[in-house]
């Protein structure tokens, strides 16, 4: 895992100071209150190669028995185009995004529609739509 830089610009792309973003919620010092928040934190969770994170984020009833995390990729950006429901209010919601990354030299971009729900309170990732 890449070492913090609490000042430094979060990866999510939010604009905001890592410390003051997704730093809180990698470290596990709160839970994100929204959909959006919580798919930002999984996206800086890859690119900063938290695995933790992104596995404790995702519903047990779809993730995966053991996750690893590719480190040939680098991961370059995200754009969140599109958001339905995910509100503190709401016990689902969608997030739409693009992820841009290399791999093997190669610039790509992964598009993605991902389904959330709350359980037990929390905001978990689902799967993609």
């Amino acid at each position: 895992m890449q070492s913090s830089n609490f000042s430094s610009p979060c990866p999510c792309g939010s604009g905001q100071a890592y410390d003051g973003c997704c730093g809180p919620l990698l470290r596990g010092e709160r839970w994100a209150e929204t959909a959006e928040q919580l798919m930002r934190s999984r996206y800086t969770a890859f690119s900063r190669g938290d695995a933790d994170h992104v596995f404790r984020t995702w519903h047990p009833r779809t993730r995966p028995s053991d996750l690893s995390l590719d480190d040939d990729v680098t991961w370059l950006g995200l754009t969140v185009l599109d958001t339905a429901d995910g509100g503190p209010d709401d016990e689902t919601g969608e997030v739409e995004f693009e992820a841009r990354c290399t791999v093997a030299g190669r610039t790509e971009t992964m598009h993605e529609r991902s389904r959330f729900a709350r359980r037990a309170g929390r905001w978990l990732y689902l799967d993609a739509l």
